[in-house]
């Protein structure tokens, strides 16, 4: 039998503030502006239109909805998550993915939905994956491509 998954947090918690760091140096005017669109560079020299919109702003906390649009390719689900950005802490994780909301810590598998054990750490390291290419690969018309560089 295979051991149940434990949760490593202080792990997990690198991967959060990594992320937020990197969120901030792509949105640094964050804590003003309630949308911002750019676009990103794949493969083929392809630019993918990104939108993200403040959802709810809080003292402490930014809810963010980001979306990755492909619009030549309908069959391919692109990335959307619902990110809450923890400014008190310095901290962002991915709270909902695609049409999956609600993301437990862990979940016992094999289950109903075949989540994996480690579900929401992965979706944050896709998170940060997702985030410096975004850094490294995106282009704005507005002065947040300044920001634009690897981290």
């Amino acid at each position: 039998m295979k051991p149940r998954y434990s949760i490593n947090l202080s792990e997990q918690m690198a991967v959060c503030e990594t992320n937020y760091a990197r969120l901030m140096k792509l949105l640094p005017d964050l804590r003003k502006l309630d949308h911002y669109e750019f676009e990103v560079e794949h493969s083929g020299g392809t630019l993918v239109p990104v939108n993200i919109t403040v959802l709810e702003r809080g003292k402490y906390t930014t809810i963010l909805e980001v979306k990755q649009h492909y619009p030549l390719l309908g069959w391919l689900l692109a990335p959307r998550f619902k990110v809450h950005a923890y400014h008190d802490v310095a901290m962002a994780e991915v709270t909902a993915f695609q049409k999956q909301h609600k993301i437990a810590a862990r979940y016992e598998y094999p289950n109903e939905s075949m989540f994996q054990p480690d579900e929401k750490a992965q979706l944050n390291g896709f998170l940060g994956e997702w985030l410096c290419h975004c850094l490294k690969f995106g282009h704005s018309q507005y002065q947040t491509a300044a920001a634009f560089s690897s981290v």
